[in-house]
């Protein structure tokens, strides 16, 4: 999630209306705060310290926080939507009937264990079959609709130079594990977590009878490793001009010799496109040179168990369970897995989205509220627009594009306007596979059928049920669904500064995506095109340049610091995001000074009210992954990392040269 920032009268209006005769709290959890650290030295800390030295993540979490906070409201939530469903004896193909359905196919262990295999054994015996490299080709365009996991995809997407055509576009793909630098890095660490994968794929393929799995095993991760060697780096696929490279469909016989791309295509569905978006040619070039030099048998041996992996948490208890050791265990640390009834929620609400999202706005989300948090995000915009106008490295030709960037922003609150159609999915009670997989073709068809139409701009890629947020540079969107709009993000009963500090903060933070390293590529339609001037751009490459410095040599874990390069357009919308909320609430004033509530002025309250946004803790094995494929940087480096960087921090909280947390005024990054 990211996020935001919100203009000034916006907000005033928007917690004056939703006031009614209560009185005002702060908004402040002072539970939570640890007052004897200086605020300078530890701001997350300061505010956060008591709770943190309090919390126990549960077993079931490898991290746990605000967000899980709030993910755990939805769920219980969405499980008396769908437990209302189960009860209700509805028609079949009723949306009442496919949720009811779908949960209870899941809820079936005793059903899923006596089935064993069997749901992957038809997918099986079509890998076997596979004689020649012509027909891996044909196989790899059907195993792309079904989501098996292979070299790589192809997907539905929007023209990077033209926002309104929906193109095919092609993506790396085929690793198991999170990131290339799993298989190729020396670190001890990823060492042990490469040796606990192989023993893991050695036990899924024992429990599924293979003959000779250990060999097996090894065949499968040295096939990953090889891949991951040639992937493109995820620093290198930040950079969005480079994913853009149109092709021929009838040119790629140059750039994959040896790979029948028009068969791919036509068993993916795509027959009849012309061009398609390359985006990683270097690393696609290279795979089809390991394609062809690698034995069929040894391809058909890593299919088997991409079909394995990808359906072992819908197949037998066994299975699951050992998924679970590694995925869960190793690589996030994870005590326990979830109960099944919160997978359960959690897999219903994924496949059904918009028919379980339709239920949960009628029951926690009005059409008031919606019309509320739109007045705030508009309000948003315009401080904004504000603050791009008194930047002083910044050309007034290029602020002249910014502005109309600015102006262009969609904003989408809640929930859609118009809901998705399920009526063509088909949901059986007892069977999970079958349904997981009639759900992944409903999305991949809906997908396919944008071809050769239009871009929907009125679609959403989230849910309303969904705690995040998300911005959208090739439609120029932002987007809150409603089950963000709750505290500590926003509250309705709280002083505007609290929230200002909280969902402004996170409003900014999207709206700064917009103007982030890779987002400012792409102007207000969404194209992506060059609208800086060149020495606008070189000072703002230099100020994002010290924001990387800042960010490298932050220590998550002994030895392991956050990744500045892979971090930094969340990193600038979280400075942006914040220093824009500041503005806004010292707008939202009108010159009149903030009371003072719980012991604290206005502005601290918006400093706290971001802290409080980023409460979070996290098992050692979480932040690890985390560094290593997330783009993110830790909870507590988005406080500490941020607020250092603010001049109002220092007067607010008298901050001074000395302190963990002091930068000289020089030092400190503004962009936005």
């Amino acid at each position: 999630m990211r996020k935001i920032t919100f203009p000034v009268l916006a907000l005033a209006a928007l917690v004056t209306s939703c006031q009614k005769s209560e009185p005002l709290h702060s908004g402040i959890t002072k539970a939570n705060m640890d007052t004897l650290v200086k605020p300078g030295d530890n701001f997350d800390a300061y505010v956060n310290g008591n709770w943190n030295r309090k919390t126990k993540i549960p077993a079931d979490k490898s991290s746990y926080g605000a967000f899980d906070i709030l993910l755990d409201k939805s769920e219980k939530d969405v499980k008396e939507i769908i437990q209302a469903a189960a009860k209700s004896n509805s028609a079949e193909g009723s949306e009442e009937q496919k949720i009811g359905d779908f949960y209870a196919s899941y809820m079936d262990r005793k059903g899923r264990d006596a089935k064993g295999l069997s749901p992957i054994q038809p997918e099986w015996k079509k890998i076997d079959a596979l004689q020649d490299h012509a027909a891996l080709a044909a196989y790899l365009g059907e195993a792309n609709r079904q989501g098996i996991a292979a070299p790589f995809g192809v997907f539905v997407s929007t023209d990077f130079e033209d926002p309104n055509k929906n193109v095919i576009m092609t993506w790396q793909g085929g690793l198991s594990l999170p990131d290339r630098d799993y298989y190729l890095s020396t670190a001890p660490e990823m060492m042990q977590i490469r040796q606990a994968y192989t023993e893991h794929v050695q036990k899924m393929l024992t429990l599924a009878q293979f003959t000779n799995a250990q060999a097996e095993a090894a065949t499968i991760v040295a096939l990953e490793t090889e891949i991951a060697k040639i992937h493109i780096t995820k620093e290198e696929n930040r950079d969005t001009k480079k994913l853009n490279n149109p092709f021929k469909v009838a040119d790629l016989a140059g750039l994959m010799p040896g790979f029948d791309f028009k068969t791919y295509l036509t068993k993916a569905g795509m027959a009849k496109e012309k061009s398609i978006i390359i985006a990683q040619p270097a690393y696609m070039k290279k795979l089809a040179q390991l394609y062809t030099s690698t034995p069929i048998a040894t391809w058909k041996t890593y299919l088997k168990w991409s079909v394995l992996n990808g359906a072992a948490t819908s197949l037998t208890t066994a299975l699951d369970k050992q998924n679970f050791e590694f995925f869960g265990k190793v690589l996030s640390g994870t005590e326990k897995q979830r109960d099944d009834w919160k997978r359960a929620v959690q897999t219903v609400s994924g496949g059904l989205g918009e028919m379980i999202g339709k239920l949960y706005v009628e029951k926690h989300f009005s059409p008031e509220a919606k019309e509320r948090m739109t007045v705030m995000v508009k309000n948003l915009l315009k401080a904004y627009a504000e603050s791009i106008k008194k930047l002083d490295w910044m050309s007034e030709a290029t602020k002249k594009e910014a502005l109309k960037k600015v102006d262009k922003f969609v904003i989408k609150i809640g929930y859609p306007d118009k809901w998705r159609d399920y009526s063509s999915l088909t949901i059986a009670k007892n069977d999970l596979y079958g349904n997981l997989q009639r759900c992944a073709a409903y999305e991949y068809n809906r997908n396919l059928a944008k071809l050769g139409k239009p871009v929907d701009r009125t679609e959403w890629g989230m849910t309303p049920q969904t705690v995040n947020a998300y911005y959208n540079p090739s439609v120029n969107e932002i987007v809150f669904p409603a089950a963000i709009l709750q505290p500590p993000f926003f509250d309705m009963n709280a002083d505007d500064a609290v929230n200002y500090g909280g969902i402004g903060a996170v409003i900014g933070h999207e709206i700064g995506h917009g103007f982030d390293d890779q987002g400012s590529t792409f102007d207000g339609d969404g194209k992506l095109r060059n609208w800086w001037k060149p020495s606008d751009l070189e000072a703002f490459s230099k100020r994002t340049k010290a924001l990387v410095e800042q960010y490298n040599a932050f220590q998550a874990l002994p030895g392991l610091n956050v990744n500045g390069d892979f971090t930094l357009g969340e990193n600038i919308g979280d400075l942006g995001g914040l220093s824009i909320a500041l503005k806004a609430y010292k707008m939202s004033l009108n010159g009149k000074e903030a009371p003072k509530m719980d012991g604290f002025t206005g502005i601290q309250r918006v400093f706290l009210g971001w802290g409080q946004v980023w409460l979070d803790k996290s098992r050692p094995e979480a932040l690890r992954t985390q560094i290593a494929a997330d783009p993110h940087s830790p909870a507590k480096f988005r406080i500490n990392g941020v607020v250092r960087n603010i001049p109002e921090f220092y007067e607010a909280f008298n901050v001074k040269p000395g302190d963990s947390l002091y930068l000289a005024p020089e030092k400190r990054v503004k962009i936005w």
